[in-house]
């Protein structure tokens, strides 16, 4: 008993500065899930009822599991298999760790998505026969549910590499894609159709090496769209196809995005300042001449630059700080307490069919409230290298769940360097280590409601092992639809909370309740599903869902 509680003290002293110390002692754990899930998980997302849905391509070829019940797909513009009776799409159940198929019709290679408010997953675009497609998934527990192709308006161009941004009013945005220099929005109005958008091709490179692909959306704090592309920046009103403002170019020495391909996050906004300020936080990427290189057999070693910005300054300006390494291809998630975990990806080449080597196989934790200069850990080593069509996403348990990766044009399991991966595995970062759980970990008995309205209050009772010693924080999240290292509509809100009161105190378990007030508005946060975690001591609850209208 006397040497835990002296482990807990000395951690106690350590919070919130020390954190290399923090995560010497604690790096984080991996864990193997699903040997083999059939499909490879080039696109990914978690939806409101704690499943991950994930697909690959229709026109792979076949996969590794059959869909059920006898069905087949019978497509006959299908490029590999017009009668194909094996999955492309999968749901994962994580209270169960059970992996079932789902049948896509259409291509979705290299596609999007974003959820509405009801929770309904809209998934556009892809290649060939699906790239004016839209899809629909309504997320269910009891595994009878499946996508859904619209028999009703297509899209208004072909959406290859494109990217989603769920708005305001509950509409999405699509932007760009391959030779696709416009926007349009799902649903349209009644004769709309696209609006051009000349950063788009003043942003690519050539037009047989683009570098603005999937470009990077964030819904900035003014209502209007943050688009950077290659290294470029805009804030567009979407609504008057007005660019508002242009932004310094992003120093460094290449392009950050697709096929250059390094990531992007928005780092979650806070109601101390209104979720006013809106700062951007973009990693990694390629030299410029990095995919020529790669074409010849020479892999180039990618950029370890990270520039941060926040834009709702008058002036604003990069601040730019190095990864601990290279990096291109990761996937950049926030975790439950807000800091980013930059995961996957490989140090040389570029995005693209065995265009990439080295595979990074540990983990970067940033800490952006970390002096400059110590913001970056590195953690925990996986044994599976997850680089080109990789993607991750954070559990409602605060592990992040991982899968993909498929450097070649089909199925390859066997004779390559880096086989077609099948594996999902989830790492736990620090905070889930025993002794911080022991100590710290809140555990989320009751809201008030789970469907709340903006600007109103909403009661959470909580516990926690032992009295509360530093703020408690609550933060919303909207987990990503992840793909091609784009997290797309990402986003997290440090809520405003009353002082916690105590409602009950027992030896180990001291239950708090607390007054928690939502977001103002659809502009702070889009209509639909979030995840409420309760962090103690930078250590997250499990979260529960609730909704914001």
């Amino acid at each position: 008993m006397l040497k835990a509680l002296c482990l807990v003290s000395l951690l106690l002293s350590l919070w919130p500065w020390d954190a290399e110390a923090q995560l010497a002692m604690k790096p984080g754990r991996w864990t193997l899930l699903v040997e083999n899930a059939g499909v490879s998980a080039m696109h990914m997302t978690t939806t409101r009822k704690n499943t991950v849905v994930m697909f690959d391509r229709t026109n792979f070829g076949p996969s590794q599991i059959q869909l059920d019940n006898g069905r087949c797909r019978d497509n006959p513009q299908d490029t590999a298999l017009t009668h194909d009776c094996t999955a492309h799409s999968i749901e994962y159940k994580i209270s169960t760790n059970k992996v079932r198929p789902l049948m896509i019709f259409t291509d979705t290679w290299c596609s999007s998505g974003a959820f509405t408010a009801n929770g309904t997953l809209v998934q556009t675009g892809g290649y060939p026969d699906g790239s004016r497609d839209i899809r629909y998934f309504v997320p269910c527990s009891d595994g009878n549910c499946d996508w859904n192709n619209s028999e009703g308006p297509k899209l208004a161009a072909d959406r290859w590499y494109a990217a989603n941004q769920i708005l305001p009013d509950n509409r999405i945005i699509v932007v760009g894609g391959t030779r696709m220099f416009h926007y349009e929005f799902v649903p349209k109005a009644p004769g709309e159709g696209v609006f051009n958008l000349p950063f788009l091709l003043q942003t690519r490179t050539s037009a047989q090496v683009e570098n603005n692909l999937y470009p990077f959306l964030h819904l900035s704090s003014d209502g209007n769209l943050f688009i950077f592309a290659n290294r470029d920046s805009i804030l567009l009103n979407y609504k008057t196809s007005t660019v508002v403002k242009s932004f310094p170019r992003m120093p460094g020495d290449g392009p950050r995005n697709y096929p250059s391909t390094g990531s992007s996050v928005m780092l979650p906004l806070s109601s101390s300042d209104g979720f006013a300020k809106l700062e951007v936080f973009i990693c990694g990427g390629c030299l410029d001449n990095g995919f020529g290189q790669a074409s010849a057999g020479n892999f180039t070693a990618a950029l370890r630059s990270c520039g941060q910005m926040v834009i709702t300054d008058p002036n604003p300006s990069w601040s730019m700080e190095d990864m601990p390494g290279p990096r291109t291809m990761s996937d950049m998630l926030i975790l439950p307490n807000g800091e980013i975990i930059i995961i996957n990806g490989a140090a040389k080449g570029v995005a693209g069919w065995d265009m990439a080597t080295d595979p990074v196989l540990t983990p970067y934790l940033y800490r952006p409230s970390a002096p400059v200069g110590q913001r970056f850990f590195t953690l925990a080593a996986t044994s599976i290298p997850r680089m080109y069509h990789s993607t991750a996403n954070v559990m409602t348990d605060g592990r992040v769940f991982v899968g993909g990766s498929n450097p070649h044009a089909g199925y390859v399991l066997t004779g390559t360097t880096f086989p077609t991966e099948l594996r999902l595995e989830a790492y736990s970062p620090y905070y889930l280590d025993k002794v911080y759980k022991d100590s710290f970990r809140p555990r989320i008995l009751s809201l008030s409601s789970s469907l709340i309205s903006y600007s109103t209050t909403f009661r959470v009772d909580y516990s926690v092992p032992s009295p509360i010693t530093n703020t408690i924080q609550f933060n919303a999240y909207t987990p990503p639809f992840t793909t091609h290292t784009n997290s797309m509509n990402q986003r997290m809100l440090g809520l405003a909370a009353g002082t916690p009161r105590v409602v009950s105190n027992a030896r180990g378990n001291v239950v708090y309740s607390s007054s928690v007030t939502a977001p103002p508005g659809a502009v702070a946060a889009p209509p639909g599903y979030y995840i409420l975690f309760v962090v103690n001591n930078g250590v997250p609850s499990t979260a529960k869902w609730i909704r914001f209208s």
